[in-house]
């Protein structure tokens, strides 16, 4: 990493709405990641729109889609449902093969992710698309598959890995008081485990999520979700934020500053293994001051980056690739 001159240093604090101090903490945290790649992603989920990186448009390059439609029977109360209305609808199983097929020919779909709302266990009810997907990757074998399964267990978790999925990804809960308070979940922390366990045991890449703010818009669990994925082989983690204007009445905004510190925590505790900075955050400020933080921290990549943080990382001496991708498909080539 190139030396930063102190006012260059506060001069990225200073667009990022980050304190000073907990900037030269993170420059110092992720020094050691600077000569690591970096990459912008932006799948084609939303409309985004960069002055560093152009236009990305929803043009079915790498698209979500919903096995439930809209549905969730667990609403929990961070997310009631609303993350799930931007998805494309998987519809069922032989109209979503047809529809894959098209999107490869007319639009040259590279790859997708499969989410969907979660029963009352927080299961995903994949299991019927799993033929669809193994169908696509004997006749598309490049296509790249990431699959949200929720909690799983030793016989779900091979299945996924039969199907073909590229990678596994779900949420990891450090404290069981979030867990019933915002999920409306009666399952411990220990299942949380041991569906991380289940899909690494089954030969999958798997990129867990930590729900930074989660418990209402404070902190707790995060430093618990973090060491249960320090415990085990992924490829990759995503460290997410949550989002205010999806959450229920009563919930506060997480502070842009302890978000940006548990980054700091986060790239040290995970050392060995890309980290990476997901989609879900608020936007406005808080996204920028996130963002910056994460480039500052040595993350590997973000998604839909503010460009203050494409700044940042050119300063830093981080020229970043960009990827018309989901964040996760970079634990692919770090599995191969």
């Amino acid at each position: 990493m190139p030396t930063i001159p102190d006012a260059t240093l506060a001069a990225i604090a200073g667009e990022a709405g980050l304190p000073p101090g907990l900037a030269a903490d993170l420059v110092r945290i992720g020094a050691p990641f600077a000569a690591r790649p970096f990459r912008a992603s932006t799948p084609s989920f939303r409309d985004f729109d960069s002055d560093e990186l152009g236009a990305c448009r929803r043009s079915g390059v790498f698209p979500a889609f919903s096995v439930t439609g809209g549905a969730c029977a667990l609403n929990c109360k961070h997310c009631r449902a609303e993350i799930l209305k931007p998805m494309i609808p998987a519809g069922e199983p032989a109209a979503f093969a047809e529809r894959l097929r098209g999107m490869i020919a007319r639009q040259g779909l590279r790859g997708f992710l499969l989410s969907g709302g979660s029963n009352r266990r927080n299961e995903v009810p994949f299991d019927r698309y799993l033929p669809v997907i193994r169908a696509m990757k004997e006749e598309h074998p490049s296509l790249q598959v990431l699959v949200h399964t929720g909690l799983v267990d030793a016989r779900r978790a091979r299945m996924l890995k039969d199907a073909g999925v590229d990678v596994a990804m779900l949420d990891i809960i450090g404290d069981e008081d979030t867990i019933r308070e915002v999920y409306h979940l009666d399952r411990p922390v220990a299942d949380f485990e041991a569906s991380l366990a289940h899909l690494v045991a089954a030969g999958l890449t798997v990129v867990p999520h930590v729900v930074a703010g989660l418990h209402f818009g404070t902190l707790r669990g995060e430093a618990r979700a973090l060491d249960i994925i320090a415990r085990h082989p992924t490829a990759a983690a995503i460290m997410v934020v949550l989002m205010p204007a999806f959450a229920a009445p009563g919930f506060g905004a997480l502070e842009p500053a302890e978000g940006a510190a548990l980054f700091g925590a986060a790239r040290q505790r995970l050392s060995d293994r890309l980290l990476l900075l997901g989609c879900a955050r608020p936007h406005g400020p808080a996204r920028v001051t996130l963002d910056v933080a994460a480039v500052l921290a040595g993350f590997d990549g973000v998604a839909y980056p503010a460009d203050e943080a494409m700044r940042a990382a050119r300063l830093l001496g981080r020229v970043p690739d960009h990827a018309l991708a989901c964040c996760g498909t970079q634990a692919c080539a770090r599995a191969a």
